[in-house]
C-alpha cells in the first residue's frame, strides 16, 4: 500500500504550523475552535489571498481571525444562493409541467416522438424510471396502487434530481411549435437592440447547468469564494467581460440565476440580501476573486 508522505496533526500542531506559517492567532481559543468544528483543511481553501506565492508564507499582518471572517462570508452567500436556486428550480419544473400541457398527454415522458434524440431519451428514461422507483413520495404512491403504476408527467417532474430535469429539456425538440419553445417563452431577453428574443436551447440548457452545479456546491457545502468554476453558461453580451477569463467565478453563475429567475420581484429581493451580505463583511473579501467586474451592479 501506498505510503501518504504527510501525518495526522493535533489541533495544537495545527495551530503552530499556521503561526510557523506567518499567520497571527489573537485568540488560541478561537482557533482551537474553528479547527475543531470548522477543520483545517476546509479553512485552508480561505487562506489563498493571504499567502505570498513567492515564499508560501502569509503576507505580514494576516489574522486568523480574518480568514474566518471569509469562511462565515461564504457561509452565509452559500445558503442566500441555495435558497434562490430553490425558488428557480421549483419554477422551473412548473413551467416545464405547463410547457407540456400542448401535448394534452399525461404520460408524454413515455413517448419519445417529443425528444430529439431517441437513443438518449431512452438512457434518460432509465434515470427518470431510477428516481420514480426511489421515491416514497405519497403521490406516487398513489399512482401505483390507483392507475396501474402509470405516473403522469406532472408527478414525475417533481421527484426527478435537477440534473434528471436538465436532460431532459436538453433533449426536447425545438422548432415552432414544440414543448420547447412554450417553455422558452418564460426566459426572454433583451439584444442590443432592445427587442425581447428568446434563448436558443443550448444557451438555455448552459444557463440550467450552470446552476446545477452551483446547487450541488451549495447543497455539499463547499467553498463559494475564490472558486474557478469549468462550466461555461452562455452570457447575454453585454454582461460579459472582455477579455473573456480563463474559468468562470460566481458572477457568471449569478448572471445565469438572474437569467432563470421565477420573477423579477424574487431576483430583486435576492440582490438585496447579497448586498446586505456584502455590507456585513466589507473588507473581509475580494470581488475580483469571484469574476466580478468594477461596473458588476449595473449587470444586476
Amino acid at each position: 500500500m501506498y505510503q501518504y508522505p504527510k501525518h495526522f496533526l493535533t489541533v495544537t500542531q495545527l495551530i503552530q504550523k499556521l503561526t510557523d506559517a506567518g499567520m497571527t492567532i489573537a485568540s488560541q481559543g478561537e482557533a482551537e475552535t474553528a479547527l475543531t468544528t470548522i477543520g483545517y483543511y476546509r479553512l485552508k481553501g480561505y487562506c489563498f489571498q493571504w499567502i505570498d506565492p513567492v515564499t508560501k508564507q502569509y503576507i505580514a499582518n494576516t489574522n486568523f481571525s480574518d480568514v474566518l471572517k471569509l469562511y462565515h462570508f461564504d457561509f452565509e452567500l452559500s445558503h442566500l444562493i441555495f435558497s434562490y436556486l430553490s425558488q428557480i428550480e421549483v419554477a422551473l419544473r412548473s413551467r416545464l409541467v405547463n410547457a407540456f400541457q400542448t401535448t394534452q398527454d399525461a404520460l408524454i415522458l413515455d413517448d419519445p416522438s417529443a425528444f430529439q434524440d431517441k437513443k438518449l431519451y431512452w438512457k434518460n428514461q432509465g434515470i427518470v424510471a431510477s428516481e420514480i422507483y426511489r421515491s416514497n413520495d405519497v403521490f406516487i404512491e398513489h399512482n401505483f396502487t390507483n392507475h396501474d403504476g402509470a405516473v403522469p408527467l406532472w408527478a414525475a417532474v417533481e421527484v426527478m434530481s435537477f440534473g434528471a430535469l436538465s436532460k431532459v429539456i436538453k433533449n426536447l425538440k425545438t422548432g415552432n411549435p414544440s414543448v420547447f419553445s412554450i417553455l422558452v417563452r418564460n426566459y426572454k431577453f433583451k439584444n442590443t437592440n432592445g427587442n425581447d428574443i428568446n434563448p436558443s436551447k443550448d444557451m438555455l440548457c448552459s444557463w440550467i447547468q450552470a446552476v446545477s452545479v452551483m446547487r450541488n456546491i451549495c447543497a455539499h457545502n463547499s467553498r463559494i469564494y475564490n472558486r474557478a468554476f469549468s462550466t461555461r453558461p452562455q452570457l447575454i453580451a453585454s454582461d460579459r467581460i472582455n477579455p473573456q477569463p480563463r474559468y468562470n467565478g460566481l458572477y457568471q453563475i449569478m448572471l445565469s440565476m438572474k437569467y432563470l429567475r421565477p420573477t423579477q420581484e424574487s431576483w430583486t429581493d435576492f440582490i438585496d440580501k447579497f448586498m446586505e451580505i456584502l455590507d456585513k463583511y466589507a473588507g473581509v473579501y475580494d470581488l475580483r476573486r469571484m469574476n466580478f467586474p468594477d461596473d458588476w451592479t449595473s449587470h444586476f
